[in-house]
């Protein structure tokens, strides 16, 4: 009774509430909410959830509007500002960018303050493979590097000074000479003052001549021409000159501005005046840099080294560098725990166009990113991490649906891993590797690192059924003996054109062999016989050529090929012969086919595949 008359009582409450409701709203009619909308802040890369929380949206709707836009996504998809502005003012919001913190804190201003004095002048050699480019380095600072080289190519950027007579300092940059170096040579001449352009005086002017010009102009840096080999009977100095005339470079002696200065690197001859034409050229240019603010600098090269760990190549653009610093390099920091100069000596200090080696970094940095002393090691961690957060690596959708589908097309896919021993290497392997094109096969890179190679690599390359490509640098015993049991072929390089080789080589057998087909004969059937133990037999008479047993075959019946196949075997008056030459009479016997008809023609050829490569 007690529950009956507490349910009766609910259902009374309930009408009570009904009919309030009623009075309130007469017509029936559901409210309507009013939409808030907001002021969403938008930060240079935000995923769709996120979005979705600061608008207050469903994060349904908004995958919906990106579909109706053509762009799949899920909600785990990284969009740029510009998209999530646009999706914000299209659901009626107020989109408000994000402030982000200043990089600018720790950097130099462009006013120079403090100790402000002339900086020696950063020279990149330049030109094409061979022609003695770092010969010419080696005889200004009378050491040999070229004797150390594989193939006498450059395969590292190294970074020198030369003291001249006159006890004036010029910084060296000695780029690679190979063709895919090239991002590395253009990497070269944007963090330098003025170019060498070596050019044979036996050879003239070659495709990489006229790129390392290119390079050289569009970063706006003055060029010296150096005629190398001026020393050989087969010299042609006026044809360089003309030559170079084509490209706007032209010598002082027929009216133009540009300095020609004929040098021989074996002979050692003309070295001073070169030299003297580069402090010619920098004292025009006017460098100067402060030698007491916070440094500023440019990575030439990176590398882990077994015994000190990441290893920078740093070049000093500003200020004075210091040891125990606090730095942030690329998306990385760290502490300056020792600096080695170009002689191999620790230095505690570095001043303006020095190049050193720094010790200290706590992951390593890509060649040619940005060195920044901070003021202490909070600030050097904040701005990391930052550069982290707002790095290319996040993965920004901007995925079109019908591209979506051509990407899924069946495209034969060559995977690699590199190791090599330096940053910069492995930038331009992977950079020349990329530019291998092909429309049924695709070279990707799965891995590029630097550093010996490991047993994680060897896995891998194992599971993943990649190539391994070591660029001078070997496996440690682990990974050997890994690789001997997963039967990883790991493959070895110190040239960087025979590891594109074996790369190009490596993806052409991936592609489909071409058939090529030769005719042998035809035969026209003329009755067909029914044998006991060999079923169906085509009596045939060879109109050309000749049809061979155990050739392809193929039938053709009014024009149309019926069957392709094989000739199981010929006769010839009961005997099984081996081949029946034009006019003769035969019985013959395909695989797999006795569907044979009167006026069939059984054509006889050879299929011959023959390997494609890119």
């Amino acid at each position: 009774m007690e529950e009956i008359e507490i349910k009766q009582r609910s259902l009374a409450s309930v009408k009570r509430a009904r009919l309030k409701e009623k009075k309130i709203n007469p017509d029936g009619e559901k409210k309507e909410f009013k939409k808030i909308l907001r002021e969403v802040k938008i930060p240079e890369q935000i995923t769709i959830q996120e979005l979705s929380n600061r608008m207050a949206e469903k994060s349904n709707d908004i995958i919906k509007f990106l579909l109706n836009m053509k762009v799949i996504a899920t909600i785990n998809h990284v969009i740029d500002k510009d998209t999530a502005e646009y999706i914000v003012k299209e659901f009626g919001h107020t989109a408000v960018l994000d402030e982000q913190p200043s990089l600018e804190k720790g950097k130099i201003k462009e006013k120079l303050e403090g100790d402000i004095q002339s900086r020696p002048p950063v020279v990149t050699i330049m030109g094409h493979v061979d022609h003695g480019k770092t010969s010419l380095l080696d005889s200004l600072r009378d050491s040999n590097v070229v004797s150390g080289e594989h193939g006498g190519i450059t395969q590292h950027i190294g970074a020198y000074q030369v003291i001249t007579e006159n006890k004036k300092i010029i910084t060296f940059i000695d780029t690679p000479g190979h063709a895919a170096f090239t991002e590395m040579r253009a990497r070269g001449s944007k963090i330098t003052d003025i170019v060498v352009l070596v050019v044979a005086a036996d050879d003239g002017i070659k495709p990489q001549t006229i790129e390392a010009i290119k390079h050289a102009k569009a970063a706006k840096v003055p060029i010296i021409v150096a005629i190398n080999k001026c020393d050989l009977p087969e010299k042609n100095i006026s044809k360089i000159k003309n030559e170079m005339m084509q490209h706007e470079l032209i010598a002082e002696d027929l009216s133009g501005d540009t300095l020609f200065v004929e040098v021989s690197a074996l002979k050692k001859i003309n070295l001073d005046k070169l030299k003297e034409s580069i402090l010619l050229q920098s004292e025009i240019l006017d460098l100067k840099a402060s030698f007491s603010a916070n440094a500023k600098g440019v990575v030439i090269e990176s590398k882990i080294d077994k015994g000190k760990g990441p290893v920078s190549t740093i070049l000093i653009s500003n200020g004075k560098l210091k040891k125990g610093d606090f730095f942030i390099c690329g998306d990385t920091w760290g502490k300056i725990r020792a600096m080695i100069n170009y002689e191999g000596k620790n230095v505690n200090e570095a001043l303006p166009s020095m190049p050193v080696e720094i010790l200290g970094m706590n992951d390593t940095a890509f060649a040619g990113a940005e060195f920044l002393v901070t003021k202490n090691e909070d600030e050097a961690k904040e701005m990391s991490e930052f550069k982290k957060n707002n790095s290319a690596k996040s993965q920004v959708l901007v995925k079109d649906k019908t591209t979506l589908f051509d990407e899924a097309k069946d495209k034969e896919e060559l995977n690699i891993i590199i190791k090599s021993d330096v940053q910069g290497s492995s930038e331009a392997l992977k950079m020349a590797i990329n530019k291998i094109e092909h429309k049924e096969v695709e070279a990707k890179i799965i891995l590029s690192d630097i550093g010996m190679i490991n047993e994680t690599d060897v896995s891998l390359a194992k599971a993943s059924r990649a190539i391994l490509v070591g660029f001078n640098v070997k496996p440690n015993r682990e990974a050997k003996k890994l690789a001997e049991e997963q039967k990883v072929d790991i493959k070895y390089f110190n040239i960087i054109y025979e590891a594109l080789e074996y790369v190009t080589k490596s993806l052409s057998g991936l592609l489909e062999p071409d058939i090529k087909e030769t005719v042998l004969g035809s035969a026209e059937i003329q009755k067909v016989f029914k044998v006991s133990n060999a079923g169906k037999i085509a009596g045939s008479k060879v109109m050309n050529g000749e049809i061979k047993s155990k050739s392809k075959a193929r039938i053709i019946r009014d024009g149309v090929v019926v069957y392709s196949g094989e000739i199981q075997s010929i006769y010839r008056e009961k005997n099984q012969v081996k081949e029946v030459g034009t006019g003769l009479e035969c019985g013959i016997s395909l695989k797999d086919f006795i569907d044979f008809k009167e006026k069939d023609v059984i054509e006889s050829y050879l299929a011959e595949k023959i390997q494609r490569s890119i």
